[in-house]
């Protein structure tokens, strides 16, 4: 069974990607719990996700249990595949759903574009993905990325543990946001893109990074008084 902490810090993510407009209605985060068995968020609105309301259990191998999303099916098959990933999350974040829609996703303009390398994988189809043959594809076609944009349907962020999955969605969605902007701007071709030599240093983990945005997307929980102290 999940210890009550892992379900607590999963509520807490899911909460903070509804509460800062990542997610609505759709979306669900998970947590790697082992080799063959990893924790998702109850299937509702994130936000709305209530104080104590437990997680699923879902095996890493074979069918989603009674109850559980359909669209899972990602993240079973990105813990399959990447035995690194230890989190992730399914967000419909609006900025980058506009992007996505013309077949684009944010190009490394700013510091918090630099953490997804050239940019994030483009899965350029609109469908929900509820069968395990378009999730295996998906994911294939997300490679070795730390992000996905599907075409019209959000985005797909795996990360080295919750805390990062959650922070990283908020800067896919910071960097379409400017993304926007600069085209909307008509400063496309005057705006600079990092190169990689910059990208690699700038997207850095020290100084606390992804431990001060967990703290200002988690703020006023409801159970953030009882959290497990960060990583």
């Amino acid at each position: 069974m999940p210890s009550q902490a892992d379900q607590r810090r999963l509520r807490v993510a899911a909460r903070a990607l509804g509460r800062h407009g990542l997610a609505h209605a759709y979306g669900h985060c998970s947590l790697r719990l082992d080799g063959e068995r990893f924790l998702v968020c109850a299937p509702r609105p994130m936000g709305l996700i209530g104080v104590g309301e437990p997680g699923q259990v879902v095996p890493v191998e074979g069918p989603l249990p009674p109850g559980v999303l359909g669209e899972v099916r990602l993240h079973q098959q990105i813990y399959r595949r990447r035995p690194e990933v230890q989190a992730v999350a399914r967000s419909m974040p609006p900025a980058l759903m506009a992007l996505g829609t013309a077949r684009l996703t944010p190009s490394a303009r700013h510091g918090m574009g630099c953490y997804f390398g050239a940019g994030a994988a483009l899965w350029d189809d609109p469908q929900l993905v509820r069968d395990d043959d378009r999730a295996i594809a998906v994911i294939k076609a997300m490679g070795e990325a730390n992000a996905i944009v599907m075409r019209g349907n959000g985005a797909i962020v795996a990360a080295d543990s919750l805390e990062q999955a959650v922070s990283l969605t908020w800067y896919l969605e910071d960097a379409a946001r400017l993304e926007l902007t600069v085209r909307g701007a008509g400063l496309e071709q005057i705006s600079t893109v990092l190169e990689p030599s910059e990208r690699d240093l700038r997207a850095t983990s020290s100084g606390g990074i992804f431990e001060r945005m967990w703290e200002y997307l988690t703020a006023g929980d409801p159970e953030l008084q009882v959290q497990d102290p960060h990583p």
